[in-house]
């Protein structure tokens, strides 16, 4: 696969097998988003894989729970009331039950952690892709797992950043594709 069809074709997929991902294409996944770059090459990223159904529902519990807790009161309008409702639902799995959830983390102090963190997060979802799998980030399991509460149900040190919790399985559907927006551009020069 080259890289326009792979960065084209990739969609955040909700639908998930149950079938598992074996250790050799996590590492192999975890290998490309190491490959991503880094500012000042400092590659401040960790990997944290979770395979288990139960502490992944657990961590879903807990996460819509802190985030109706949380939740921004800027969040206004239709939006909020669609989150508010599927958090609140006690069906709604955010991690839609899929087999893995790889959790990139900065680990070192530093300005560029989180930009660091998603590029090699693209590269993994980009290399998912090209292996037949789906994936996608998982926005409302970042806030919980940067308190200590959710970093100790994952035992992530203190100092650790979470910054991309990445769920992972072979698709049970093919997302649609989405329309784009039409770029904005700006000719500074």
């Amino acid at each position: 696969m080259d890289i326009v069809e792979a960065i084209s074709g990739r969609r955040s997929t909700r639908e998930y097998k149950s079938q598992s991902i074996d250790e050799k294409t996590i590492r192999r996944l975890i290998e490309a988003a190491t490959q991503a770059p880094s500012a000042v090459n400092q590659q401040p990223w960790t990997f944290t894989v979770v395979r288990d159904q139960a502490l992944l529902n657990q961590v879903s519990r807990d996460a819509k729970a802190h985030m109706l807790a949380t939740m921004a009161a800027d969040i206004a309008g239709a939006r909020g009331e669609h989150f508010q409702t599927m958090l609140g639902d006690p069906a709604f799995q955010i991690f839609y039950h899929a087999p893995l959830l790889i959790l990139i983390s900065g680990n070192a102090p530093g300005p560029w952690i989180i930009e660091d963190c998603a590029l090699a997060a693209e590269n993994l979802m980009l290399m998912a892709y090209s292996f037949g799998l789906g994936s996608c980030w998982i926005g409302f399991a970042q806030s919980y797992l940067n308190t200590p509460a959710g970093k100790q149900a994952l035992r992530l040190p203190d100092s650790w950043v979470p910054v991309a919790p990445i769920i992972l399985g072979l698709p049970s559907a093919s997302p649609a594709p989405v329309s784009r927006k039409e770029p904005e551009i700006r000719w500074a020069g």
